[in-house]
């Protein structure tokens, strides 16, 4: 099943102890959509100024990913973020980010992109999620991305959209200052338990809180579900990996939709999903998932599967 991918696509100048690049290709849809490519085709909308390079549009297409609904402003700058990471690889500081012709963005979806039965609202203003989702009422699962930035200055556009999703991807510290509950499970509850407007589609009914290094959760009415990140001795760069991950996830489910939103469906895309943002961590930016090949993925399922697989009596 298509999917509809909306949000940044930029340039990332980072540094970390382990070396740093200049001006390398990221941005939330960029690092979802070649996540996601390995599943199903995958249509990317979002801006880039003249400076953004064919070649990495090019990365994108070798993917198969559809950059058709890419809108090149004449003269605009492309969205730019530096960051500098120290030893807890958990944490970052942004030391310089603009906007370019990000700022002045107002999704433009062609027929094909309005068409896709899955939708992925990557983080942007939570009333640009919203435009977006009127624009494909018909869609068959709906996952959202957001950040404190957002819960602070437009909270109340933010539970707006959320009303209007199926699946909300955030991290535990983000759920728990959106909920104002004191622990991960606590806060995905009170989420799940909101009531959807007159006017919102249906409500979330899945949550899953990515929790860096140490994994990931899937809460919804029913279950539980935690997998451990993929233990890896040398993580080079994290930038990109909970949109990777988003990738992983929602790329999983769009290939297997057709058998029914199941608990197992949600878990596999999880185990997904976790591979796909370990690979993203072990080199810079996108380099390491550029060069993926699936037979990779299929070997690191293999072992997460045997990794957190247990037996015996209680």
């Amino acid at each position: 099943m298509p999917i509809t991918v909306v949000g940044s696509i930029a340039y990332d100048s980072v540094k970390t102890p382990f070396g740093e690049r200049e001006r390398m290709l990221g941005g939330a849809a960029v690092h979802f959509a070649l996540a996601a490519s390995f599943f199903d085709e995958v249509h990317v909308v979002g801006p880039v100024g003249a400076d953004f390079a064919e070649q990495d549009l090019e990365a994108m297409r070798k993917r198969g990913v559809d950059v058709s609904d890419v809108e090149r402003v004449a003269g605009g700058s492309t969205f730019f973020w530096r960051g500098e990471y120290g030893w807890d690889l958990n944490t970052r500081e942004t030391l310089e980010t603009r906007l370019g012709v990000f700022e002045e963005f107002k999704p433009k979806l062609s027929e094909r992109s309005r068409a896709s039965e899955l939708l992925f609202l990557a983080n942007i203003q939570p009333d640009l999620q919203r435009e977006v989702r009127a624009q494909l009422p018909h869609a068959r699962f709906v996952a959202l991305d957001s950040m404190n930035l957002w819960i602070e200055i437009a909270r109340d556009s933010l539970l707006r959209a959320i009303a209007e999703v199926d699946c909300v991807v955030l991290n535990d510290a983000e759920l728990r200052q959106l909920t104002g509950k004191p622990n991960l499970l606590s806060a995905a509850r009170e989420v799940l338990s909101w009531k959807p407007s007159e006017t919102a589609l249906r409500g979330p009914s899945v949550i899953v809180a990515k929790q860096g290094e140490y994994g990931a959760s899937l809460i919804t009415r029913e279950r539980f579900f935690a997998l451990p990140a993929y233990p890896l001795e040398t993580v080079i760069d994290p930038t990109g990996a909970g949109d990777t991950f988003a990738g992983g996830l929602v790329g999983y489910i769009a290939a297997n939709r057709a058998r029914g939103l199941s608990d197992e469906l949600l878990r596999r895309a999880m185990a997904h999903a976790t591979v796909l943002a370990s690979f993203n961590v072990e080199e810079f930016g996108t380099e390491r998932v550029q060069r993926l090949a699936r037979e990779e993925i299929v070997a690191r399922l293999r072992e997460l599967r045997a990794m957190t697989h247990f037996s015996g009596a209680p």
